[in-house]
């Protein structure tokens, strides 16, 4: 379809951990306009971090498990009995728009910082991503179920944790089962609708704070998000800031959209404008505050 659009084409697949990032990144430097990333969200961070503060654009071809960032753009989901799906994600990608959006910087001191599109989590959800990832073959065959089952086991042995929070100078001291930074509007795979009113261009976290103690109530704040129930709930509170600070006690592991990102502290920052993307004609057209410019008509 792309070819018979008029653009060429370069295909070429990942071998390991990062190449993405290093194959966006030569990309970038050769002025390719657009790199189509075929995976799911940590693809798409690998991706991200080549083409950040780049002129190259990101696609997102969605064949992971989740495909979370898909579904913020309302893409159809190719499956086993539904890969003619990608045609139809690449006929909207083709009448899309390209918009300048926000990505997160993430940085603690065991790992040189990165780029992230998503979410940052400490708690349960970065508990979990350290548990069940890289995960096994057999978990990923089975998707989402894969995710249930290896989490099963998890619920007793996760601690209690205390944690100080601090955003754009104002701290937040409690038991949090979950801290979230956001940029987006869903969450859990696509699940759940966190952030119904988030921009990606308005240079804004969503912190999302969530006092309790065990995974079960994890559980129960995450049904209450999955009927638009959690945004007045007490023990639920949300601000927005630029500059966020997440430390625990105990230390606890932290993700990067879905992605192990060391462990806590946490330090994350907003970079404003970092990432050129295509968005597709099936996004909501209240997701972004600027109009972005067209794709450019090749042949």
């Amino acid at each position: 379809m792309w070819q018979a659009r008029g653009w060429a084409v370069i295909i070429i697949p990942t071998k390991y951990a990062g190449h993405a990032t290093e194959l966006a990144r030569e990309a970038a430097a050769a002025r390719h306009q657009v790199v189509l990333a075929a995976g799911g969200d940590g693809t798409l961070g690998e991706v991200a971090n080549g083409l950040a503060g780049s002129a190259t654009a990101l696609g997102v071809l969605p064949v992971g498990t989740a495909n979370s960032f898909a579904q913020e753009l309302r893409l159809p989901l190719p499956g086993r009995w539904r890969r003619h799906k990608l045609l139809q994600v690449s006929d909207a990608l083709l009448h899309g728009r390209i918009h300048q959006m926000d990505l997160g910087w993430v940085q603690n001191g065991e790992a040189d910082g990165r780029f992230w599109m998503l979410w940052a989590g400490v708690g349960a959800d970065g508990y979990f991503v350290e548990q069940v990832e890289p995960r096994p073959t057999w978990s990923k065959k089975l998707g989402r179920l894969g995710y249930v089952i290896q989490g099963i086991g998890l619920a007793p042995k996760f601690p209690k944790m205390h944690a100080w929070v601090e955003v754009d100078g104002q701290v937040y001291e409690d038991d949090y089962v979950l801290v979230v930074v956001s940029m987006c509007r869903l969450y859990v795979g696509g699940e759940i609708v966190l952030s119904p009113q988030a921009k990606l261009d308005d240079g804004l976290f969503e912190v999302w704070l969530f006092r309790g103690e065990t995974l079960a109530q994890a559980v129960y704040f995450l049904t209450l998000a999955r009927m638009q129930k959690h945004l007045h709930n007490p023990d639920v509170t949300m601000v927005y800031g630029r500059d966020v600070t997440i430390r625990s006690q105990p230390v606890m592991p932290a993700h990067t959209d879905g992605e192990p990102a060391g462990h806590t502290p946490v330090h994350c920052q907003i970079k404003p404008a970092t990432l050129r993307l295509l968005v597709p004609d099936t996004a909501p057209t209240d997701l972004f505050t600027q109009s972005g410019e067209p794709l450019p008509r090749q042949g």
